[in-house]
């Protein structure tokens, strides 16, 4: 079992930046690829980050790419997702997950976090 417990979102004002984080849980993390999706309600969950287990590895959301940054720090069990400019429409709850099943850019993953929530102002 892996539980992954996120931190870090807020309020902010469009144009600024927050700094998502994600502690998991257990002695896998090292091994386990990561990813940060996102959720406006009465929407589907989207892709927004992924990193592979040894950092190698990154991917983003067109949309995000160039502004949000995902890392990991294998030996504090964590995850990030730094989030510069942000916009209105990056208003949502933010999710990390791991135990990917397929495609990374799909929901299809084991474990999630209980989700933390980002609202940029206009």
């Amino acid at each position: 079992q892996v539980q992954l417990v996120e931190s870090g979102g807020g309020l902010v004002q469009a144009g600024g930046s927050l700094r998502l984080s994600c502690a998991a849980s257990g002695r896998t993390f090292s091994s386990r690829d990561m990813a940060w999706f996102r959720q406006v309600p009465g929407t589907e969950r989207e892709f927004v980050a992924y990193i592979q287990y040894n950092g190698l590895v990154r991917d983003y959301l067109d949309s995000v790419n160039g502004r949000f940054t995902i890392s990991r720090d294998n030996a504090k069990n964590a995850v990030y997702l730094q989030m510069n400019n942000l916009k209105p429409e990056d208003t949502a709850v933010y999710y990390c997950a791991t135990g990917r099943l397929g495609d990374y850019r799909s929901t299809n993953y084991d474990y999630w976090g209980q989700g933390t929530q980002v609202t940029v102002s206009s």
